[in-house]
């Protein structure tokens, strides 16, 4: 909590309780604002005010009713402290039911008020937070991953901006999930490009039998099944943005024939001789290291130098752990809208989930979760335990064990043969552990 997190505005008509009510919140720790009058006190406040109010009830002219009410029309969410005498408390219970946060009767013992006003500081505090986050989320638009205040996505927002209307080949390397098409995409709109097609097409989900002519296209009569002559997706992609997500899944034929049409800037279609000129831009989309001397085995060295004109690394979540409430927000609220719920306020509890999770499944975890959580079903947020209440082992256990399933679903991509192989059990017991934890196999397939 920072220091204006503790600012507390008092209000008391008697000079004597106010200096001694003062000084007692000084002394344990909290920075009052004491104002001897209602109306003073509401032209200090408002929806920004980081602090709790504290007003007597009984003042000449506007009493502490009166400001309660008057604030609750400027911000219903500023917690609100009554002092009353024992005649008032029949009032300041009629206040509790129309939103004051609490009353205390006089006199009353220094540690009863900071307790309430620990409790009420750190609900504003969350509210603020909540605030900070949907006006934040809000502003991001449609640039899903780009969402962020870390130093690294700051770094990749600019490098994208500078090189957006650059007719140079790009590389994009990220982990699964990252957001590697929204880089894509980002930098399609962000280019003299944009009113042409953006053309996405992932490596790895077509067959080998089909990839060929989705990329060149074909003329009819090219091969058995062509009836009718079909325009590629790079020919479609000229004068706009070409796509090619999971470059590195493309069989090693057609990386010979990539390498060509990059370099001449020219597409020959299956079934013809005839060359036709492009205005080519390429962004190719790796999960792994293609300089890396692993990737020489399966991926040619010459396109790889080609295509790495400009290279951009999308971080992990994990490396930018403070951008993920923001981002969780923002997906929260796009969720709740497609499902029309309310969106839920973000927890003490769940910004704990947040921080500690690893995320291996990225973004595309981050959404799914936030799915989750607009609709109700993620079973680790039921309850209402503290964020500091300690672990038991078993729950330590249960948590290590959830965990590494969605690190190895991670890296091998969603693949269930191979995710099941590295973990050493049996396929139904696998299903079985998945439903336990709520984790969806879907978080990590690769695309």
């Amino acid at each position: 909590m920072t220091e204006t997190d503790r600012t507390i505005a008092f209000v008391d008509d008697d000079p004597d309780l106010r200096d001694a009510g003062a000084q007692a919140l000084a002394l344990a720790g909290w920075t009052p604002l004491p104002f001897a009058d209602a109306r003073s006190a509401l032209k200090a406040l408002s929806p920004e005010f980081p602090g709790v109010l504290v007003t007597d009830i009984r003042m000449p002219g506007m009493d502490g009713l009166d400001l309660f009410r008057a604030v609750q029309a400027m911000d219903r969410d500023l917690p609100v402290i009554l002092v009353t005498g024992h005649g008032d408390i029949a009032m300041a219970v009629d206040a509790l039911r129309e939103g004051a946060y609490d009353f205390i009767a006089k006199p009353y013992a220094t540690d009863r008020l900071v307790q309430s006003i620990a409790r009420a500081a750190e609900k504003r505090r969350l509210v603020l937070e909540n605030r900070r986050l949907r006006a934040l989320a809000e502003k991001g638009g449609d640039d899903l991953s780009l969402i962020g205040e870390s130093p690294a996505m700051e770094r990749l927002r600019r490098t994208l901006r500078q090189i957006a209307d650059a007719d140079v080949d790009v590389l994009v390397e990220g982990e699964t999930g990252s957001g590697k098409e929204v880089v894509a995409s980002a930098l399609h709109r962000w280019s003299r490009r944009a009113a042409k097609p953006f053309v996405a097409l992932n490596c790895g989900a077509l067959p080998e039998t089909v990839i060929e002519s989705e990329l060149f296209g074909h003329e009819a009569g090219a091969f058995t099944g062509a009836a009718k002559r079909r325009v590629g997706r790079i020919e479609y992609s000229s004068g706009g943005t070409l796509f090619l997500d999971e470059i590195e899944s493309m069989p090693a034929a057609l990386q010979v024939k990539l390498l060509r049409v990059l370099e001449t800037r020219e597409v020959e279609p299956l079934g013809t001789n005839e060359r036709r000129a492009l205005d080519l831009r390429v962004v190719a989309a790796a999960k792994v290291d293609l300089g890396s001397a692993e990737a020489r085995a399966y991926f040619r060295e010459d396109l790889f130098y080609r295509l790495n004109v400009v290279t951009v690394r999308i971080p992990p979540l994990r490396e930018r752990g403070s951008d993920i409430p923001l981002l969780f927000s923002h997906f929260l609220r796009r969720a709740a809208e497609r499902f029309r719920r309310e969106a839920p306020d973000v927890s003490p509890r769940l910004l704990q989930r947040l921080a500690s999770h690893p995320w291996p499944g990225n973004v595309r975890e981050l959404t799914h979760f936030a799915e989750r959580v607009a609709l109700g079903l993620d079973p680790e947020m039921d309850g209402d335990e503290s964020p500091d209440t300690p672990l038991t082992l078993p729950e330590r256990v249960d948590r290590f064990e959830a965990d590494t399933i969605r690190q190895t679903l991670a890296d091998h991509g969603g693949d269930v043969k191979s995710t099941v192989e590295a973990l050493g059990i049996p396929r139904k017991t696998f299903y079985d552990k998945l439903q336990r934890h709520g984790i969806s196999r879907r978080d990590f397939a690769e695309g």
